[in-house]
């Protein structure tokens, strides 16, 4: 299995009750990833793997509850904690026009519209109004804002951003 393909979108923190069920703590913005009858990939540290089925799942306060079909009983749960949870990247819906995967941009080279490389896309923080882009190169960073204005352009093919930085920045 090539990992490029799969997505990480969460860990198994717990179990919850004595048939199987699971507490998650969930990377991804939406529960919408953790479908009834879709393929969830279970990855342990010490080499484990299996594609299990989501039976249901339940948000419970800052966890989910997930149930698997295979996994019943509270054993084979304990067994799983601390296992991580990948998605195929193949069933993710495609994104709206204009919007991206934070996983497509994460490594992206940021070069100036006067081609100065700037960094690369180490993480993105989310904000109420932006997206804010931390750049890194060695131990210099910029935060940069994922505004039309300053994002120029995006070539996925090159792995590269352009943009116009404001004065200041």
């Amino acid at each position: 299995m090539e990992d490029n393909s799969y997505l990480l979108i969460a860990k198994i923190v717990g179990t919850h009750g004595l048939k199987g069920t699971f507490r998650v703590y969930s990377h991804a913005e939406s529960f919408s990833v953790f479908k009834p009858d879709s393929l969830i990939l279970i990855r342990n540290t010490r080499g484990f793997e299996k594609i299990h089925e989501i039976n249901w799942v339940k948000p419970l306060k800052k966890t989910i509850l997930l149930s698997m079909k295979g996994i019943s009983t509270i054993s084979q749960a304990e067994a799983l904690i601390g296992s991580e949870l990948f998605i195929s990247k193949a069933d993710l819906a495609e994104p709206e026009d204009g919007s991206h995967y934070w996983f497509d941009l994460i490594g992206l080279s940021v070069f100036t519209i006067d081609n100065k490389y700037i960094g690369s896309i180490e993480s993105i923080i989310q904000t109420g109004s932006n997206d804010v882009f931390v750049v890194k190169d060695g131990d210099e960073e910029i935060l940069i804002p994922g505004i039309e204005s300053v994002v120029l352009s995006m070539d996925f093919n090159q792995k590269t951003m352009t943009v116009d930085l404001p004065n200041g920045l």
